[in-house]
């Protein structure tokens, strides 16, 4: 599995604990930025990420910012791009498993190191249920593509 991470100044340490702690364990991870707690915003850090996952280049995505909510508005608005703001193990897994999350956000200003990691490797590790679930998620991937909304 190929995965891009990325974050913005308030995910900076997070995102790098994230790389130490996962590793190529789950696959390999391409670090997108920022590299280092200068302000940078948000929107452009998830739009990086946003096109590496659409294009195919990468698999899944994580992106790290105070609280995980502005990356994914930033790339849910990215067709194809399904990012989930997770908090909790159920959280994530339940994003991959009935949505088939590809984009997983989180908030490092809300989450323990442990706690996050811990996220990462349920996302990472969690296979999509399909089945019933699929109609959904080609619905919402419909919604992507929509100009009337």
């Amino acid at each position: 599995m190929r995965i891009a991470i990325a974050a913005d100044h308030a995910g900076y340490a997070l995102k790098e604990a994230i790389k130490r702690s996962v590793g190529t364990s789950c696959g390999a991870i391409e670090d997108l930025g920022t590299d280092s707690e200068a302000p940078v915003d948000y929107p452009d850090i998830a739009a990086v990420l946003a096109a590496r996952v659409t294009s195919g280049l990468c698999d899944r995505g994580i992106l790290v910012c105070g609280t995980g909510i502005g990356m994914s508005m930033a790339a849910n608005k990215f067709a194809g791009i399904r990012a989930a703001n997770a908090w909790t193990p159920d959280t994530a897994r339940l994003a991959r498993e009935h949505n088939d999350a590809n984009v997983l956000a989180l908030g490092a200003r809300l989450l323990p190191e442990e706690s996050a990691v811990a996220l990462v490797r349920v996302f990472l590790e969690t296979p999509f249920a399909g089945g019933r679930h699929q109609r959904r998620v080609e619905k919402l991937n419909a919604l992507g593509r929509r100009q009337d909304a």
